[in-house]
């Protein structure tokens, strides 16, 4: 379980006008949100943020709020952050505030153990859903999904019925989606042609709608 402190001061100017003030001071506009509380506007420095969310847990993180009276001492995870498509600087950030004695939904990276027989004959291990959904307490947290795939031989199809929740959580869904496949190398080149022909397809619909325009 991954925890850190975090300062942050109340906002008390909202809108866009005053996000962009803040901004360009060097601080991110940001929302503190949760049951039982109204949504409460808040400032952090976005170096802070960066910093204690570099733990091996990223956004998972459990984040204790420091500093504006109307916040302290919650702790929060974070739930959202914009980045400026170009620049890459924080425009805004969403905080999850939980308590720490119920159960919550976290999305946990997938992470594939060994090397599995189907790579070893050549096949390629595709990772489809990179993370999970699991619900737990905040204290449990895992860092990871870890899926031991070494047993795997090309054509396999892991679902998630299939992947073990880590001990303390549970993993819900309501479609048996696929989590991790293996193919070989004839349907890699499958894959790759079908991508083509949609692609191909789509030009020649572009085309015909510019001849149509004319």
């Amino acid at each position: 379980m991954a925890q850190a402190e975090l300062n942050v001061e109340i906002r008390e100017n909202t809108g866009k006008g005053a996000a962009r003030k803040l901004r360009a001071a060097g601080m991110v506009p940001a929302v503190v949100y949760g049951k039982g509380m109204e949504p409460t506007p808040i400032t952090v420095e976005p170096k802070a943020l960066e910093t204690a969310i570099n733990t091996d847990a990223g956004w998972n993180t459990l984040l204790t709020l420091k500093g504006a009276p109307e916040v302290d001492g919650k702790v929060v995870v974070l739930k959202d952050l914009d980045l400026h498509a170009i620049r890459r600087t924080m425009v805004c950030a969403d905080f999850h505030a939980i308590d720490l004695k119920k159960k919550v939904s976290f999305m946990v990276p997938v992470n594939a153990v060994g090397t599995s027989i189907g790579q070893k004959e050549g096949g390629t291990l595709q990772i489809i859903r990179k993370e999970l959904e699991v619900i737990c307490l905040p204290t449990a947290i895992p860092k990871s999904i870890d899926i031991d795939v070494s047993e795997l031989v090309i054509g396999t199809v892991l679902h998630v019925e299939d992947v073990p929740a880590p001990d303390g959580t549970e993993i819900p869904y309501d479609v048996n989606f696929t989590v991790i496949t293996v193919k070989g190398h004839k349907e890699e080149l499958e894959d790759i042609e079908e991508t083509e022909e949609g692609e191909e397809a789509v030009a020649e619909d572009a085309e015909a709608a510019e001849v149509d325009a004319e």
